[in-house]
């Protein structure tokens, strides 16, 4: 079950590599606006990106209304976690396309001009003494300019082959990741959104509490006025009618941060003036069987095929074992200057097979094994942690809706007292006591129900989390 003040905590996460995808691990809830004069709360919001945003539009004078689908649109756009997730896909796609060109011909040009002098002293060119003439110290200068364009081409290279399938993997995994990602930042602003109209309604409560106090101290006074009730009855009202009015400031206090909580989530303006556009009232919840999640959580998706990359991996580390075969190539002219050019060119074919490594490519082979048993072992754990999410949130729910219904009967009930309570006092049955202690039955009434249908709505979230693909569910969840 959700607390009452519930928001979320979500964890950082980065992009994969070839053989390695860092996961969306599901979130556990905190409020993010409790504690924030401790520096490890503080802490944790810093480092935790889901919780913040990169603000954008203007502020506007009038009261925006604000939906449920409004919110997660905006997070959906401007949560900071997302981004970071946006930013980790462009970061692997870069390496598997340097992997791909490592591949295709390497094509480039050449122009050089050298001006030098040969010592021939220092070559040891000797001329022997009978010939009657000496070579001199020195070549004297010279020049020559060179031009070419050079093709670099590896034919056949297994080793490279087989680490651009592992990057074209993990790119798919990393796309996965941040689907994954915008399935958090549903679960994020959803659970936010949801502490804002728990708030809402708890300041509601909190002002018709004021108004009844009111009219029953007016009632009391009268009755004191003419003597017909004592004047403790009086002063019993008048701390009544101040205890509902501290309710009210403590709510509206907590509905503002609940709602700059969720500002900092979805991005918009903390100057902005906003509230929510409709009640979200208890409506029954489908049932999902466990087994659909792992076809529709893009998490588990994502490391299965992370499980692939780290196969291809092992395939890679192997192939360092097999030949390789390349082509060079260069043509171009070369002379004294531009003019006397001459036409020069050079052509090689190569087959490198490696002898002797020191071991480098048995320890390769070790560690890509490791990494491959690694991740399907993750892979079998997730699984597990998917049916284990999946059933918890259906816990959550059937807990949370019965919890619903009976705090809706207590809350009938509780006002059904009130009345009859108030009616035995105005008839001078009973005293004020009897009238306060129905009021605070009511405000507790009032709070469970509000703490139990925030839970119901919550853990609706979380099994839309759960199930993958929270963001297609809403709609069906929550009409």
């Amino acid at each position: 079950m959700f607390n009452k003040k519930t928001v979320l905590s979500v964890v950082l996460w980065s992009g994969s590599a070839i053989a390695q995808t860092a996961l969306t691990s599901t979130p556990r809830p905190i409020d993010p606006a409790a504690g924030s004069t401790n520096p490890s709360a503080r802490a944790t919001q810093t480092l935790n990106p889901y919780l913040g945003s990169t603000p954008e539009g203007q502020v506007v004078d009038e009261v925006i209304k604000l939906s449920l689908e409004d919110a997660v649109a905006r997070g959906l756009r401007f949560n900071l976690g997302l981004i970071d997730s946006q930013q980790s896909d462009s970061t692997v796609r870069a390496q598997r396309e340097r992997a791909f060109s490592a591949l295709l011909p390497q094509i480039s040009a050449r122009v050089a001009q050298t001006y030098e002098q040969l010592s021939f002293k220092e070559i040891g060119l000797k001329i022997p003494p009978g010939l009657g003439f000496q070579i001199p110290a020195t070549s004297g200068g010279f020049g020559f300019s060179d031009a070419r364009v050079s093709v670099q081409f590896a034919v056949f290279n297994s080793e490279l082959l087989q680490k651009y399938k592992g990057q074209k993997i993990a790119e798919a995994a990393s796309l996965l990741n941040t689907k994954d990602a915008r399935d958090v930042v549903v679960l994020a602003v959803g659970a936010a959104y949801f502490q804002v109209v728990a708030s809402q309604a708890r300041l509601d409560a909190a002002q018709a509490s004021v108004k009844s106090a009111q009219e029953l101290d007016k009632q009391v006074a009268d009755q004191f006025k003419a003597e017909v009730s004592p004047e403790i009855d009086t002063l019993r009202a008048q701390v009544e009618l101040s205890a509902a009015e501290q309710r009210v400031v403590n709510a509206r206090n907590d509905l503002e941060k609940d709602k700059l909580t969720l500002d900092r989530i979805t991005g918009i303006p903390l100057a902005q003036a906003w509230t929510v556009s409709k009640e979200y009232g208890y409506r029954p919840v489908t049932v999902f069987e466990s087994a659909e999640a792992l076809a529709t959580r893009s998490d588990l998706a994502s490391l299965k095929q992370s499980v692939l990359a780290a196969e291809i991996g092992v395939k890679a580390a192997h192939a360092e074992r097999l030949p390789s075969i390349s082509f060079d190539a260069n043509y171009g002219g070369a002379g004294l200057n531009i003019g006397n050019y001459n036409h020069v060119y050079e052509l090689t074919g190569s087959v490198s097979v490696p002898l002797f490594t020191g071991g480098r490519i048995r320890s390769d082979v070790h560690q890509a094994q490791a990494a491959l048993v690694q991740r399907r072992a993750e892979y079998r754990d997730l699984e597990g942690r998917v049916d284990y999410d999946v059933r918890v949130a259906q816990l959550d729910v059937k807990a949370s809706e019965s919890a619903v219904k009976v705090a809706e009967k207590n809350k009938a009930l509780a006002q059904k007292a009130y009345i009859q309570s108030e009616d035995r006092f105005q008839n001078g049955v009973t005293n004020y006591l009897e009238v306060i202690q129905a009021q605070e039955a009511i405000a507790t009434a009032n709070e469970n129900y509000i703490a139990s249908l925030f839970s119901f709505n919550v853990s609706k979230i979380a099994l839309a989390r759960a199930m993958g693909s929270a963001e297609t569910r809403l709609a069906a969840l929550f009409q």
